[in-house]
């Protein structure tokens, strides 16, 4: 995007320059010939003005003020010959001639290398010009080019991180309008989503516990008809037991199909080095509040989520931190039974009492802010199969319960890896 506007804005600047350019060094080589000739023409008419018309002879001292540096004047009359004022001017010279009386011509000559380094010079003023006007053009274009494809490229980011399920909005603006408003629609659009996201777990976590519940109780009922004395009662019940089950299998499998779907991106990462980038990115936030953050991460604990999400997710705790936590932050990870644990913890008041319950709930929110970063970590994190607890509210210590790469996944990736260039 930046190349083609600079080409095209140089291309615009370079075709101007040719087509005002051109037709300026033109003229302004026949306008200082015409200057010359008409200077030479007023100093003809100088010393007309001078010349006795009835003399025979030229007043040399008054005449000779008349004439141009490096030039001559010659008298011309019938049957006389030429009288002459002024040095030779070489072959083909700049001539201009002014009749005064009949029969009488005066011829006015200077050199033409004269006439000719003064147009040269002229032009080449012209020309520089047209060339620096071409370099303004450049440097124009270029400052342009980067202002334009610095926003264009942070919006497609933005769009690029949005689809991968970074939800988090970003404050700043970028002084074009048009730019400006496709970024308040990329924000509108991302709380939609993560508002869109949290409801459909918790739909799908309604549907699951209600449906299970019925089965649970269908179950229990085919169980007593199926111990029923009537054997045609009870091979019914056995048939329909069996169609139960199949049922809750059924649904079983439609929950991790969701769930594998919605973990599509999800891929080996390894904590320590994705959870430091986070922190880096945090860091100079907690340093202008004059706090700092801690990382303890140990190598070797690879968890299969999808980077995007985790980020986010990690990035929201961080700002509950700040925006409600005081002291030191500290980012930390640990492997678990059967998961990877990140834990975020600060040296603040935690979460009153009243609110424990209900702290992940959308629009709950201790101070002035909106309420959505804790429900958004938390959708964000089911969405990989993990989930995000409160472990403790004072001093608050938030955990994500991450699922660990499988082996498999290690074995696909490395590949991958080593094949990358370092």
């Amino acid at each position: 995007m930046r190349r083609r506007i600079l080409q095209s804005t140089l291309l615009v600047v370079a075709i101007t320059a040719l087509v005002l350019g051109g037709p300026l060094a033109i003229t302004t080589w026949r306008l200082v010939e015409d200057i010359h000739r008409a200077d030479l023409l007023s100093r003809l008419e100088q010393v007309a003005a001078r010349l006795d018309i009835a003399g025979a002879t030229i007043d040399r001292a008054a005449i000779e003020l008349a004439v141009p540096a490096g030039g001559r004047l010659v008298l011309q009359r019938a049957g006389e010959p030429d009288q002459v004022v002024g040095a030779e001017v070489g072959d083909d010279p700049v001539s201009e001639s002014l009749p005064f009386a009949p029969g009488d011509v005066l011829v006015m000559q200077e050199p033409l290398q004269l006439m000719r380094t003064e147009q040269l010079q002229v032009t080449a003023v012209v020309l520089l010009l047209v060339v620096l006007s071409v370099g303004t053009g450049a440097v124009v274009a270029t400052v342009t080019a980067r202002r334009l494809a610095e926003p264009l490229r942070g919006v497609a980011d933005r769009a690029a991180r949005l689809g991968a399920g970074d939800f988090r909005a970003v404050p700043g603006r970028h002084g074009i309008p048009e730019l400006d408003r496709v970024s308040d629609v990329l924000d509108t659009s991302a709380v939609a989503l993560a508002d869109l996201l949290q409801r459909e777990r918790a739909l799908v976590g309604d549907v699951s516990h209600q449906l299970r519940s019925r089965l649970t109780a269908l179950q229990l009922r085919l169980d007593e008809l199926a111990a029923h004395p009537d054997p045609t009662a009870r091979s019914e019940a056995l048939a329909a037991l069996e169609q139960a089950e199949r049922l809750t299998e059924v649904l079983d499998e439609l929950l991790a199909a969701a769930r594998v779907a919605r973990a599509a991106g999800a891929e080996p990462q390894d904590l320590r080095e994705m959870l430091g980038a986070v922190a880096e990115e945090w860091r100079p936030t907690l340093k202008a509040k004059g706090r700092s953050i801690k990382v303890r991460v140990p190598d070797g604990l690879l968890a299969r989520v999808t980077p995007a999400r985790i980020r986010e997710a990690v990035g929201a705790l961080l700002d509950n931190a700040i925006q409600h936590g005081s002291g030191t932050v500290t980012l930390s990870a640990r492997t678990a039974e059967s998961s990877l644990l990140v834990e975020v913890t600060d040296a603040g008041a935690g979460v009153p009492e009243e609110l424990v319950p209900h702290v992940f709930d959308r629009g709950v929110s201790v101070g002035s802010s909106t309420g959505i970063g804790l429900a958004l970590a938390r959708a964000l994190v089911e969405a990989d199969g993990g989930r995000l607890e409160l472990s403790r509210p004072r001093p608050p210590i938030f955990t994500i319960f991450l699922p660990a790469a499988r082996a498999d996944d290690v074995v696909a990736a490395a590949p991958r890896r080593s094949a990358t260039p370092r």
